[in-house]
């Protein structure tokens, strides 16, 4: 077997940017075999996957990735530090992977390194920066972006870290240092579109462009932009009535849930501080709209995301101890899918790793296991997807035991 590529994306929805960059990893690093690490039925950015896990990876198999991991909920509704570093525990843990590629804004690794370094280290000049800008009342992105350029003197570096791949990227290359791997990093370039971009550019459209073309039924838009697989599942999925568009497919069940909370308990959902949670319940009963309510909320220093995956926790019963359990343990290996190649690849993982756990069966795994913590994890997934499955048409519960795992 030769080099193996890791690969760590939301694929929400597969599209031909994700396509162009895997061929181009695959070709940069000569991998013949290609891991996906994978987020479940909700993302980093506080939001909604529009398809479910299965279905995304159905579409990774049919576009060239061998085996599809899950990135456990915990990790992938978590902040962008917590989100790489349970991803590259997950990857290093696998013992095989040779390449970690990711797409960014900038093609300039060396300087995603420097950056790292400086976050690891933490020099005294650079943190009293960031304590001025944080000061100032602005989030902890735009503050660390400010201080890192003045520390450099440099004003290119507020560029990159100004843009969200370049961000988790820095993260993916800093948890990479921090588990002292030896996995190899390359950054694709992107181009044609930026992440959050609303346009289509030859053939290229971000994700966040695609899920709006969905959103009104501009089918032939998303044709042009996505594999014909993507765009016939798109479709199928939308016929059906299984596509969930954003977080306010959960409208009145977060509202319910922040209504219900106290102030105590808002206060122990993650990323809440500063006395946050008092803003939350102050919204959550004066208004009946989750814009409404983000809108309220949000300031410099807490941005839309940071306040949807807040809504997103209170929807997951999600709490400040169960994120720092998820900082502390390793994680299982949860297997989606594969092809032969996959299949291979995950005998050579057991050989190579007989006390990894590895999860084929959800409740083999169950009845085996007696990691309280792993447990813990593993019940989020669950919960995450019987929610999940509350704005589907077949709103069904227990997917997990149910659904077999993809077999191309």
């Amino acid at each position: 077997m030769g080099n193996v590529l890791g690969i760590i994306a939301e694929y929400n929805p597969f599209h031909n940017g994700h396509l162009y960059h895997l061929n181009e990893s695959k070709k940069i690093t000569n991998c013949d075999t290609s891991i996906a690490l994978i987020s479940g039925n909700f993302t980093q950015r506080g939001s909604t996957s529009i398809i479910d896990k299965w279905e995304k990876t159905k579409l990774a198999l049919n576009n060239g990735i061998d085996l599809v991991i899950e990135l456990p909920t915990l990790y992938s509704i978590s902040s962008a530090e917590n989100f790489a570093d349970g991803a590259i525990k997950i990857l290093n843990s696998l013992n095989i992977i040779d390449y970690l590629s990711f797409g960014t804004e900038t093609d300039d690794i060396t300087k995603l390194n420097k950056i790292s370094d400086i976050l690891i280290e933490e020099p005294e000049e650079y943190k009293k920066y960031l304590s001025i800008e944080l000061k100032k009342g602005l989030s902890y992105p735009k503050a660390r972006e400010i201080a890192i350029s003045k520390y450099l003197n440099d004003a290119s570096y507020s560029d990159i870290l100004s843009s969200p791949n370049n961000i988790l990227g820095l993260e993916y290359v800093k948890a990479i240092k921090k588990h002292k791997s030896t996995i190899k990093t390359v950054c694709i370039n992107r181009f044609n579109c930026d992440y959050n971009s609303n346009n289509s550019n030859n053939g290229f459209a971000s994700s966040t462009a695609i899920r709006n073309f969905l959103n009104k039924k501009q089918f032939d838009s998303i044709k042009n932009v996505v594999p014909e697989c993507t765009y016939l599942s798109l479709l199928k999925n939308f016929d059906n009535k299984n596509i969930v568009i954003d977080l306010s497919c959960f409208e009145k069940e977060i509202i319910y849930i922040l209504r219900k909370l106290t102030i105590e308990e808002i206060s122990n959902l993650p990323d809440v501080s500063e006395g946050l949670e008092y803003l939350i319940k102050k919204s959550a009963l004066s208004f009946n709209d989750l814009d409404c309510i983000l809108n309220n909320i949000k300031s410099k220093r807490y941005t839309q995301t940071r306040i949807n995956r807040i809504f997103l926790y209170a929807l997951l019963g999600i709490t400040k101890n169960d994120i720092k359990i998820s900082k502390q343990i390793q994680p299982y290996i949860r297997v989606l899918g594969f092809n032969n190649k996959g299949k291979d690849l995950i005998s050579k993982i057991s050989k190579n790793n007989p006390n990894l756990p590895i999860i084929i069966s959800t409740k083999k795994f169950i009845d085996n296991n007696r990691n309280k913590d792993l447990e813990l994890l593993l019940n989020k997934d669950i919960l995450s997807s019987n929610i999940y499955t509350l704005a589907l048409n077949n709103s069904i519960a227990n997917i997990d035991f149910t659904n077999n795992i993809i077999k191309l």
